[in-house]
């Protein structure tokens, strides 16, 4: 199979790209800004055309939560536009599109882990255009698989882990945040459960679904931030505060664990915890130092 995958720079595209060498029954097409552009409709098009595309994984997304609140049209221009683009894509060459989500989409009310069919009710602009980005997919109707995942970070790229490794260097003590819960991802496991799937599709079959996916255990960004530094080494004190101590343009869910019984049956998953891989990754960071030196 020849599969497109947009995005490539980021944290989960740069995951896959890492984990290729395990799949080479199958031919990547990793592309990113400049050379494609997710919202150029035509040139998608032609793309999959000429290269025979069988399946897309969209990483590309505009993330920056906060920034978003004031850069609205690209927020939507990326999010919302650009998943319709590559749904047009993939449904002129026949292509599964595996879109990646996001658990902004639900307002963090709940008391339980959210479901695949509990209401969406975004509770910012980025919530919002990943949200209607969903709905253009499944508005256009090709084979498509949407999976939302929560707090991506990476051995790759700039995030929350790394974050806190260059803070816990920095200072004697940080405040994060202790009533926000959720549950850490980390890319590499993600990306290896999307190839997993690639794997077990079935071309002739026309898929419609919508999944949850991130590492299993919740806990709030203190225990997460704790972790780290002490999974890091670092003397960094780091205390519990609300988030009202800490105001940011955008308002963050305060519960947004994932329920992710359904992909877990659908496609026999096995799905590590988020501490798991959170030692997995800063074991990943050392080898990737050392490959950059």
């Amino acid at each position: 199979m020849n599969i497109l995958v947009t995005g490539s720079k980021g944290q989960l595209g740069s995951e896959l790209r890492a984990l290729q060498d395990s799949h080479t029954s199958h031919r990547f097409y990793f592309t990113d800004l400049p050379e494609f552009d997710i919202t150029d409709a035509d040139a998608a098009t032609a793309f999959c055309r000429e290269h025979a595309i069988g399946a897309i994984v969209n990483c590309a997304a505009y993330t920056a939560v906060d920034k978003a609140e004031t850069d609205v049209n690209t927020a939507f221009r990326v999010n919302r536009d650009g998943a319709a683009v590559l749904a047009l894509a993939a449904k002129a060459v026949s292509a599964l599109l595996i879109h990646v989500s996001t658990d902004y989409v639900f307002d963090g009310s709940n008391c339980r882990p959210y479901r695949e069919d509990d209401p969406a009710m975004p509770c910012g602009v980025y919530g919002q255009s990943k949200w209607e980005g969903e709905e253009a997919i499944r508005r256009i109707g090709p084979s498509y698989l949407i999976l939302r995942t929560s707090w991506l970070y990476s051995s790759y790229g700039q995030n929350f882990v790394k974050t806190m490794l260059r803070l816990g260097s920095e200072r004697e003590s940080l405040g994060v945040v202790f009533d926000q819960i959720g549950t850490p991802t980390y890319a590499r496991d993600l990306a290896s459960a999307i190839l997993d799937i690639l794997e077990r599709s079935d071309p002739q079959t026309m898929y419609a679904e919508t999944y949850h996916y991130s590492n299993e255990g919740v806990c709030s960004w203190y225990d997460f931030a704790l972790a780290v530094m002490i999974a890091g080494e670092r003397s960094c004190r780091v205390n519990p505060i609300e988030t009202a101590d800490y105001p940011t343009p955008a308002k963050r869910p305060h519960f947004s664990v994932l329920n992710k019984r359904k992909i877990r049956q659908d496609w026999n998953l096995e799905i590590p915890h988020w501490h798991d891989g959170l030692l997995r990754m800063l074991a990943e960071q050392e080898l990737v130092k050392r490959d950059a030196s």
